[in-house]
């Protein structure tokens, strides 16, 4: 395989290297920190129910930012581990299995036992006997769902005080007859004040960070 590989015609070679960039959205977006960092941010403004602010180019960009401080060390790594065996013998599938390595460590670590067990049964009739005979592919859907319910996890948690302080609102309203005014309305700006007043943006991007380490 490394022999047809390396002999393979170089505008073969590029259209491989052009499919591999075009996954690389892909890649980025479900399989490393981004996808928890984008969804929490969401569901936080979702919960504070300032509707287009902060604007979702913002929130993007600030999870990108995350991604790349949480997993620059995975990076590095990947790059190493991937020019080692294309600078020595130009094997494009080979650069890209050693390169994978340090993400699929990566998503393992911050995967639930019982998601990556459900995946792998699935793949393998007898159980593997090391991470090594786990590949990538088998470990991003895993991932992709440990994180989707880590995410939602936290979110809940982000949502209860909002929603609390509606629901006081909503009665303060109800009390004063006030049956015309939109409660949400109201309790924006006493949720702001308690948003700034715990330094909740802080919180929230130290807490996202720290689970990763």
């Amino acid at each position: 395989m490394d022999a047809i590989v390396k002999d393979l015609n170089p505008i073969l070679q590029m259209l491989i290297l052009m499919t591999v960039f075009s996954l690389l959205p892909l890649v980025f977006c479900c399989m490393t920190s981004f996808l928890r960092f984008v969804i929490v941010f969401s569901m936080l403004k979702t919960a504070m129910g300032t509707q287009q602010v902060p604007p979702s180019i913002v929130i993007i960009g600030l999870s990108m930012i995350l991604t790349f401080y949480t997993m620059g060390g995975t990076f590095q790594k990947m790059y190493d581990m991937g020019s080692v065996p294309y600078q020595k013998n130009q094997n494009i599938v080979l650069a890209l299995e050693e390169g994978s390595k340090p993400l699929k460590e990566f998503m393992m670590k911050q995967t639930r036992e019982s998601d990556l067990q459900f995946f792998v049964e699935l793949v393998h009739k007898t159980p593997p006997t090391s991470p090594e005979e786990i590949t990538v592919w088998e470990v991003a859907p895993a991932f992709i769902v440990s994180e989707l319910k880590t995410a939602f996890e936290i979110g809940f948690i982000i949502f209860v005080p909002f929603i609390v302080l509606d629901l006081v609102v909503a009665n303060i309203l109800l009390a004063l007859g006030m049956f015309m005014l939109s409660p949400t309305i109201i309790s924006l700006p006493f949720k702001l004040l308690i948003f700034i007043a715990v330094d909740g943006w802080a919180l929230i991007v130290q807490g996202l960070v720290s689970s990763y380490n």
